[in-house]
């Protein structure tokens, strides 16, 4: 193919995905008030998956903090005349992204497939579906796990007893879309490491090396995703970025043997006395 059969080709394959998201962003639009009602504002209520299973948890597991378990509701206030059309327009585009974002990577796949050899499509391809199984898989944890728990301690905390909590919808919506998609970019850490593997950059020699340092900064990250002082709510956090650190140790390429620590064990030896002389030579 000519660069201008590329170019043909790169521009139906944008026509293809802007005509999927825009039929998903009409379609949505009339879904958006159900979807907003029922999974964007169910972290605000007690009624939330996550909080029942704490409930059910503190009785067996001392270490949940008795605020978690104390009656939680978030009180959503507008300040903005536009805010709520304006955000019903974002969630159907971000809804749009979402559900087309196998169609897009299919599209890519398919726009790249042809240059590469048979060996090369293989390795592409499992890139492309463990790249977005992930990043599903991240989203997922935010939505269930890291922003719940976000919000229920950031909501809780007072400077003062004469302050009352009363939350923007802006503030809410622009956090929950942060820590759900950050979180979904987190997941990627396993398909970054193993593409700077394959480029030679990276193996597992790096992991075990420097795993108690990245203990401590996986810590630190944790704490700083979720602000909370109970050592809960940092582990919840915590166990699922480290398990992302020990998958990505596992996918990238064994350290290379110390060929010169092989050849001297092979070749040289030292004597009793202190000489150095050839393995298997003469005295």
């Amino acid at each position: 193919m000519s660069f201008w059969d590329h170019l043909e080709a790169f521009r139906w394959m944008l026509i293809r995905v802007v005509c999927a998201m825009a039929v998903f962003v009409i379609g949505g639009f009339a879904f958006i008030p159900w979807i907003f009602d029922h999974v964007v504002m169910a972290p605000i209520d007690n009624d939330f998956f996550l909080y029942r299973w704490m409930a059910k948890g503190a009785a067996m597991v001392s270490m949940v903090p008795d605020d978690l378990m104390r009656p939680f509701h978030v009180d959503i206030i507008n300040i903005r005349l536009s805010s709520q059309f304006f955000l019903h327009m974002t969630l159907s585009f971000w809804l749009a992204l979402l559900i087309t974002f196998p169609y897009l990577v299919f599209e890519i796949w398919k726009f790249v497939c042809p240059a590469l050899y048979d060996n090369e499509r293989k390795g592409i391809k499992f890139t492309f579906i463990f790249g977005t199984v992930m990043f599903f898989l991240g989203c997922t944890v935010g939505y269930s796990v890291v922003f719940p728990l976000t919000l229920r301690f950031l909501y809780n905390y007072q400077l003062s007893p004469e302050i009352t909590n009363q939350l923007s919808l802006d503030s809410y919506m622009s956090n929950f879309l942060m820590l759900v998609f950050l979180m979904g970019v987190v997941f990627e850490l396993p398909l970054l490491c193993m593409l700077m593997s394959k480029l030679g950059f990276l193996n597992r020699k790096f992991f075990s090396t420097y795993r108690r340092h990245a203990v401590v900064a996986l810590l630190v990250l944790a704490s700083f995703i979720t602000p909370s002082s109970d050592p809960f709510t940092l582990m919840a956090v915590f166990i699922p970025i480290y398990i992302l650190w020990e998958l990505s140790a596992f996918l990238v390429k064994p350290a290379p043997k110390d060929d010169d620590e092989e050849d001297e064990d092979d070749y040289s030896s030292i004597t009793d006395d202190g000489d150095y002389r050839p393995a298997g030579g003469e005295n």
